[in-house]
């Protein structure tokens, strides 16, 4: 019985030409967390609103001869108490005779000075308690936890006014940033506490400690920088609440003395004339509203896009 054969039709191959198969296409576009936040920060037209208006007030604490060529202090003339605006002088005349315009512009530079000492000194202790705290666990994280307990059921600022009231012969831009930041840290520390603890059970935080490098090694080059996303959108939203602070402060008297230009005296000094001259009292309030919503709304900006989820949702 012979053996039957049958013939399979093999098609040519170019041994040349390469052939891609079930190759999966990914998009080439490079793509991490900071990256993704930025290309959806870029759609918000709300982002670009609060950035020009900090970036405004930035600049103007930086440069305020760019604003304005009237002195704040020099140029005061009696003759033009609570007058309106003129040509020169477009928001009118404080009580003592000088520009409304010109203080706000010179104001600027220190409440931008005030919120950012605050947001520094609330980082620098807020951000190793709360580190150090989540990562190390144990009886570390339940003294460190307790301090900062004690820290969080004083309001903050209550604690401040008690600061400037004893310090009163000593009050200054430091020392006010000192009273405010120095119990404002403990929300903090809870926030990053938080975030610690999620992050150091995290597959490359063991592949760092297997490899054999220190925990505190770890924790400064793994685990800290993976842990800052709220601690980013906090002091940006902290920087607000820090300005409206100082002018609160400064308001009830027990803040800035009158030498030292701040919205928070000009509003304190315009009070008394508002029946009069309301503008000299709106205008600075107006800058203050405008200065802080900004830097609220550019936290919570950026917290939305830094949260997978909430760009999902849009």
């Amino acid at each position: 019985m012979s053996e039957r054969t049958t013939e399979h039709y093999v098609a040519p191959v170019d041994p040349d030409e390469k052939v891609e198969v079930d190759r999966v296409k990914l998009s080439e576009r490079k793509s991490n967390l900071w990256l993704d936040a930025w290309r959806d920060l870029r759609r918000r037209p709300l982002f670009y609103i609060a950035m020009s208006i900090v970036l405004v007030v930035v600049v103007a604490a930086l440069f305020p001869s760019l604003f304005t060529d009237v002195l704040p202090n020099n140029d005061c003339f009696l003759e033009n108490s609570n007058a309106g605006p003129a040509e020169g002088h477009p928001l009118g005349f404080t009580r003592q005779g000088c520009d409304v315009y010109s203080r706000i512009v010179y104001g600027a530079s220190t409440s931008l000075s005030v919120g950012l000492l605050v947001v520094a000194i609330t980082a620098a202790i807020g951000i190793p308690m709360g580190a150090i705290a989540g990562f190390y666990g144990g009886w570390v994280d339940s003294l460190l936890s307790r301090v900062g307990d004690i820290f969080f059921s004083i309001p903050y600022f209550l604690a401040a006014v008690v600061v400037m009231s004893v310090l009163s012969a000593h009050r200054n831009v430091f020392v006010i940033s000192l009273a405010i930041g120095g119990f404002a840290w403990a929300s903090l520390a809870r926030i990053l506490r938080a975030e610690v603890l999620q992050v150091k059970n995290l597959e490359y935080v063991m592949a760092s400690e297997a490899v054999g490098r220190g925990r505190f090694s770890t924790l400064l080059r793994h685990v800290l920088p993976n842990s800052l996303t709220p601690v980013i959108v906090y002091l940006t939203i902290a920087l607000g609440a820090a300005i409206t602070a100082e002018a609160t402060l400064s308001f009830l008297g027990i803040g800035l003395p009158n030498t030292i230009m701040s919205w928070g005296n000009d509003i304190a000094q315009a009070q008394t004339s508002i029946r009069v001259a309301p503008m000299a009292l709106f205008w600075p309030s107006l800058a203050l509203t405008i200065t802080v919503l900004a830097f609220i709304v550019l936290g919570e900006l950026i917290r939305d896009a830094l949260d997978p989820k909430a760009r999902a949702r849009r």
